[in-house]
């Protein structure tokens, strides 16, 4: 049984189920209830099982048949999302797009670009929630969202949008006043400002030892713990203290030399990577697409958040 058969005998199969009969699957295709008949029979050879069980006023399935039915209506839903895709592919995206993001980046980074999102598809509307919790996309309603840190969720398709340096920063003044680490046990003897998530946890201050483990900072003296690395960075500027922030926060305080970098070769940078999620689907609905993409690409031009490292030495201490 060549494709075009199988799809044939798969529409008279799900169409004779639904109806209850060859003669009522044959009327509603336009074929005789025999051509119906035959087509299921050759799909029942082909696949080597019995789908239906007939009698002269019956259709039963049978458990395979059951089983084939879904996985058929599946099918035929792609078949018809994909030619409904070939025909809004010619019109321009229209359509609300819902957005999960944390709220730094949403702040930051999304709702720059937002007003040439819109302006190149005026046919969207866009619906923003900043909120740092994690969110179910699927079961919320959400078409995708801005989140950092590596998501395991096979439902989901993760698209990198950069990966985040972690880095030490403190202004001049504070440096001038308190001097300048050398060596992470210095930090020991200086006011730290941490970041806690949500969850309760404390960001570790990690650092690369000289026969290459790891060894982590014990920051619990720290004078202060702030949720929000934005206002982390504000206050590093401010002059209260050193700070763990991400490049992309310090980068513009880096250029202006309102704050100076400390420790780079011994600090461990971190493995923290922002991603874009979207649910996975057979098709994905043009007016995800385009946004998807062009997030994408306004992302990739933006400095702060591709900085490479070698850049960053310049504006050591």
């Amino acid at each position: 049984m060549d494709s075009s058969q199988r799809v044939r005998a798969i529409i008279s199969f799900v169409h004779s189920a639904d109806a209850g009969s060859f003669a009522a699957a044959g009327r509603a295709l336009g074929i005789s209830s025999a051509a119906v008949s035959k087509n299921i029979a050759g799909l029942e050879k082909a696949l080597g099982v019995r789908l239906m069980n007939r009698t002269t006023r019956t259709l039963s399935l049978t458990e395979e048949g059951e089983a084939f039915l879904r996985q058929a209506r599946i099918a035929l839903d792609a078949l018809d999302q994909a030619a409904d895709a070939v025909v809004a592919h010619r019109a321009a995206p229209a359509g609300r797009v819902r957005i999960s993001s944390s709220a730094g980046f949403g702040r930051e980074q999304l709702a720059p670009a937002l007003p040439g999102l819109l302006a190149q598809y005026p046919g969207l509307a866009v619906e923003v929630d900043f909120d740092d919790h994690l969110i179910d996309l699927v079961r919320d309603g959400y078409d995708m969202a801005l989140r950092g840190g590596r998501i395991a969720d096979s439902s989901l398709v993760s698209r990198p949008i950069c990966q985040f340096t972690m880095i030490l920063v403190a202004a001049p003044a504070y440096l001038d006043a308190h001097g300048t680490p050398r060596q992470p046990e210095d930090l020991a003897r200086h006011c730290l400002i941490t970041r806690r998530f949500l969850g309760g946890r404390v960001s570790p201050w990690n650092f690369v030892a000289g026969d290459g483990s790891i060894t982590t900072l014990n920051t619990d003296a720290a004078v202060l713990t702030l949720s929000s690395p934005e206002v982390i960075t504000e206050l590093a500027v401010a002059g209260m203290g050193i700070a763990e922030v991400g490049v992309h926060h310090a980068w513009p305080h880096l250029q202006s030399g309102a704050l100076k970098l400390l420790l780079l070769k011994a600090h461990h940078p971190g493995n923290f990577e922002m991603t874009l999620q979207y649910p996975h689907r057979a098709l994905v609905a043009p007016r995800v697409r385009v946004t998807v993409e062009y997030l994408l690409d306004a992302f990739a031009q933006r400095e702060e958040l591709h900085v490479p490292f070698s850049a960053l030495r310049q504006f050591e201490a």
